[in-house]
């Protein structure tokens, strides 16, 4: 084989690595953003949920001679969550206390909604049932964005410990997406009251009320 062939075969391979290289990292980048854009879809609907909440918990208590444990663990929990979604110092890794937070908020309102359920004159409330309703809509719009985010970050994990696109994820230190789940059986589990006047008192001694 000549000499020339040769050179134009090592340069064709060149060639090639560098195109592959270039078309990894950017799908690298293009995941990263798509995980990006679904988080904010995401948060807009935890951001919903945490307004809906006052409003549920005003008419609830104005209607019937509901438990206050009951009301005050779902406003603790309110604030607790949306205190740790509005933080804008938050960062993609610390998506844990997020899912814990707003776990605990889906347990004050599933115990709220079944509580509901001893008071039939709630049931004769217009803007009870339209809140539930919403509150309902929400829910499952937050289910549906957390699927795309979820997808996303497994299609950018995967990647990443693929070879040989992990070596280009080693190179540029491409870190792991992590995970948003929020279907836990601590959402499921009863919610201490105390523990959580616990939580917003350490919370307010750091972080500013709204």
């Amino acid at each position: 084989m000549s000499p020339t062939v040769i050179a134009i075969a090592i340069a064709a391979a060149v060639l090639v690595t560098a195109l592959w290289y270039r078309a990894a990292y950017n799908d690298f980048v293009r995941l990263r953003n798509l995980i990006a854009e679904s988080w904010k879809q995401v948060d807009v609907e935890l951001q919903r949920r945490h307004e809906l909440v006052p409003n549920l918990v005003a008419t609830v208590e104005r209607a019937a001679a509901f438990e206050r444990g009951t009301l005050e663990a779902v406003t603790i929990a309110r604030n607790n969550a949306r205190s740790l979604a509005a933080d804008p110092n938050r960062t993609g890794g610390e998506l844990s206390g997020v899912a814990t937070a707003e776990n605990t908020l889906t347990a004050a309102l599933s115990q709220l909604s079944a509580l509901a359920e001893q008071y039939p004159e709630l049931g004769a409330i217009r803007n009870y049932a339209a809140l539930q309703r919403e509150l309902s809509d929400v829910e499952d719009r937050i289910a549906a964005a957390r699927r795309l985010y979820n997808a996303n970050v497994r299609a950018l994990n995967t990647k990443r410990e693929s070879i040989p696109a992990a070596l280009v994820a080693a190179r540029h230190h491409i870190s792991p997406a992590q995970y948003f789940e929020i279907s836990t059986l601590e959402a499921r589990a009863a919610v201490d009251v105390d523990q959580l006047f616990r939580a917003q008192t350490t919370g307010n001694s750091s972080t500013p009320t709204d």
